[in-house]
């Protein structure tokens, strides 16, 4: 069957808006053929015939839409991705954070990874907490992310070979069990954080969170859908809090109320009230 005929310039502008409806994430012409082949393999999946049928579907089965959001994502990461925001958690945030909550007698810091995808950047920022966090301070992590299969990967907490190469080898060994194909996160760490599913078009009913990660996820959504969701990352945040996006992402010339930090390892932004 030809491409022009399983999906017209009509089909792509039906889906593209039911897309953006219920994820914010912005398809353009360039990534047409991304959608194609998603759709190819759903209407396998399903037993389907056309994207008209499979769209019916998805409108009424709420299961299959998240099925299908999750198979339209991509899933780019790996531990210590971008080592300068991990220098800058280390060397500035986490410092900035002991300071000011130690005043209120809140010895814990609650922090969202925000787009986990399979999970490296939480248990990343875990290991690493873990090991600058002096008693008596404790933290706990939410992992969230739209597709379902990266957040079983996640919460297994199991890794090929090839997907630990980016963690330091001392880390390795004290965070990880070699077994058979790869590498098993130890329960301890699991146990710091709690993976689930979110859309990040929706309020997560988080609040006070003192650190957020949310890392080249940004750049899927247009100027309208990246200023709510930024402005929803405010409400959930505590009074002085900290906020990293992507190296390739801005906050510049959005209207939030973010503060822009510029540290020698790396900038990020503050909730700073």
């Amino acid at each position: 069957m030809a491409d022009d005929v399983f999906f017209t310039d009509a089909d792509f502008e039906m889906y593209r808006k039911l897309i953006y409806n219920e994820s914010g994430i912005h398809f353009t012409a360039t990534n047409r053929s991304i959608l194609e082949s998603r759709l190819k393999e759903r209407l396998r999946e399903n037993g389907l015939a056309s994207v008209r049928i499979y769209f019916d579907t998805i409108s009424k089965d709420k299961e299959e839409l998240k099925n299908f959001l999750d198979s339209i994502t991509t899933n780019l990461t790996r531990f210590f991705r971008n080592q300068a925001h991990f220098d800058a958690l280390q060397h500035h945030v986490v410092p900035e954070l002991l300071k000011i909550k130690k005043a209120t007698g809140n010895y814990n810091i609650k922090i969202w990874s925000a787009g986990c995808s399979t999970g490296e950047e939480p248990y990343t920022i875990a290991m690493l907490m873990n090991e600058i966090l002096p008693p008596p301070w404790k933290f706990d992590i939410v992992a969230s992310d739209i597709s379902l299969k990266c957040l079983m990967t996640g919460k297994e907490g199991f890794y090929a070979d090839t997907r630990v190469t980016g963690i330091p080898d001392a880390y390795l060994k004290k965070y990880f069990d070699k077994v058979e194909g790869g590498y098993k996160a130890h329960a301890d760490m699991m146990s710091k954080i709690r993976f689930d599913y979110h859309n990040l078009k929706n309020d997560s009913g988080l609040r006070n969170l003192d650190i957020v990660f949310c890392r080249n996820v940004l750049i899927y959504f247009d100027d309208v859908a990246q200023t709510a969701v930024v402005n929803r990352f405010w409400d959930s945040m505590a009074s002085k809090s900290f906020l990293f996006i992507g190296h390739s992402e801005s906050l510049f010339g959005m209207a939030t109320k973010f503060e822009f930090v510029k540290t020698q390892w790396a900038t990020l932004y503050r909730k700073f009230i």
